[in-house]
């Protein structure tokens, strides 16, 4: 029997990625309040928030500075915009800030309302670039499989999920996709993690060689991919994939919306993984998701691009109304003030050790085939046979018992495509709080094995 509140959710609200048939019955969870890493529903019951909401928490919940960031802007200048030489100080102090941040050189930044928003301007962005520079065919986009960019049509198009193109009429002409980098599932027997990063970029040169060098404009990647099931990149994949790139003028986008900020225990993730990107794509903890704000990075060569263009346009024709918003320029200008004095991101590097150890031990467990992670982030791969990786049938939802069995137990977790669950906490977890997270999370397999023989299931 739902609560009166859970019955008004199911009559009003559409949820992303859910099950709308078998939401109806089951209802959602509410939460009512937060703080630190925990989050509370209205009967009170404490759960501990282990994907960072949505990978992006990054300060945990309740942070006084942040929600006074906000007040105060909101009492000086609530909104303005940034259209037609507009402009604020929050903008200009966080657009600065970003600058000296980045791994890479930067001329300037774009911003957005969300990842989805900053990885479509990727897209327009490379497209113009190509016009610019009289390059009319030099187009096409390669994204990965398994790879998360957005859900917009042109994001959308970038991801390389089944369910993001399902009867969407997705991807668009012109969005490729590479093999994921997934040594677990795609390494041949014996193949070590550097041979087989050697075959993804001899495969990958052959895509575009397959689809002419002339035609292909870019190549877009997360550091460690996320909601394609939180996958490590194998060793050397990003050295080997460079000079490919590199050899055929294809730009490097880094999708940084969930590794930015201090999630693999470096400001951005490709300084972790050996990106050397064009331009970073960025959200999420930027704000500490208390705030709706995402961007991209301009380097030099597209801003002149973009010069030349409005002096033949007339107009630079992209921008949208919250771009840059002021109470969220403010927002992250605290967040970012809090990783640098509190250090919270060199604290994210010294607990990485000992959070991907607790992650690591759970390939002990029978059901868990893979379980590995860098920095704060990690996924497990469930199994029905671990010597030969085969898997339950897709239809029983193995994972998704497991994540509820989690909820069950107080643990937030998130299961994805390929019965894999995802764990992404807030940087500021305390070690016993991940002790807590992992304890709980074990306890759900427990019980996911013992439901498992209830039910007979059996490998596919």
């Amino acid at each position: 029997m739902l609560s009166n509140l859970a019955t008004r959710d199911v009559e009003t609200l559409i949820h992303p990625y859910t099950n709308l048939a078998a939401f109806r019955q089951t209802g959602p969870l509410v939460l009512e309040r937060g703080h630190g890493v925990w989050v509370y529903d209205t009967d009170g019951r404490p759960y501990l928030e282990g994907m960072a909401g949505l990978w992006c928490t990054a300060l945990g919940y309740s942070n006084e500075e942040l929600v006074e960031a906000a007040r105060e802007q909101m009492a000086r200048l609530p909104f303005t915009h940034l259209f037609s030489g507009r402009s604020h100080d929050p903008a200009i102090e966080l657009a600065e800030t970003l600058k000296e941040l980045a791994p890479i050189p930067v001329s300037k930044v774009f911003f957005t309302s969300s990842g989805s928003e900053a990885n479509d301007t990727q897209v327009k962005l490379t497209w113009y670039l190509n016009n610019a520079l009289g390059r009319p065919q030099k187009k096409k986009i390669i994204a990965r499989q398994k790879g998360y960019h957005g859900v917009t049509v042109a994001s959308a198009s970038l991801t390389g999920l089944t369910a993001n193109h399902a009867d969407w009429d997705l991807p668009l002409p012109g969005f490729l996709h590479a093999a994921c980098p997934h040594h677990y599932r795609g390494a041949e027997p014996g193949e070590t993690e550097d041979a087989y990063s050697v075959r993804l970029a001899t495969e990958l040169e052959e895509m575009i060689l397959r689809e002419g060098p002339e035609t292909v404009a870019a190549f877009i990647a997360e550091p460690v991919m996320g909601a394609g099931g939180a996958i490590v990149p194998p060793k050397g994949y990003f050295a080997a994939i460079a000079p490919v790139l590199a050899r055929y003028d294809v730009r490097l986008i880094a999708d940084e919306v969930i590794c930015g900020f201090g999630r693999l225990g470096t400001w951005f993730g490709s300084e972790t993984v050996g990106m050397k990107p064009h331009s970073l794509s960025f959200a999420k903890a930027l704000t500490s998701a208390y705030m709706p704000l995402g961007g991209v990075t301009v380097d030099e060569t597209l801003y002149q691009a973009m010069q030349d263009q409005s002096r033949k346009i007339g107009t630079f024709g992209h921008g949208t109304t919250y771009s840059g918003h002021p109470v969220a320029s403010a927002v992250a200008l605290k967040t970012i003030e809090i990783y640098r004095r509190d250090k919270i991101i060199e604290g994210a590097a010294e607990k990485a050790p000992h959070f991907q150890r607790r992650l690591s031990a759970l390939e002990e467990h029978p059901l868990v085939g893979e379980a590995k992670g860098m920095g704060l982030i990690g996924g497990l791969e469930i199994v029905a046979d671990k010597a030969t990786k085969r898997q339950y049938d897709p239809k029983a939802g193995v994972a998704a018992r497991c994540v509820a069995f989690a909820q069950e137990e107080g643990l937030i977790v998130r299961f994805l495509t390929g019965d894999r669950v995802a764990v992404c906490p807030p940087l500021v977890i305390r070690p016993d709080e991940i002790d807590t997270l992992f304890d709980r999370l074990g306890t759900a397999l427990d019980r996911t094995q013992a439901w498992i023989r209830e039910q007979g299931l059996t490998a596919i």
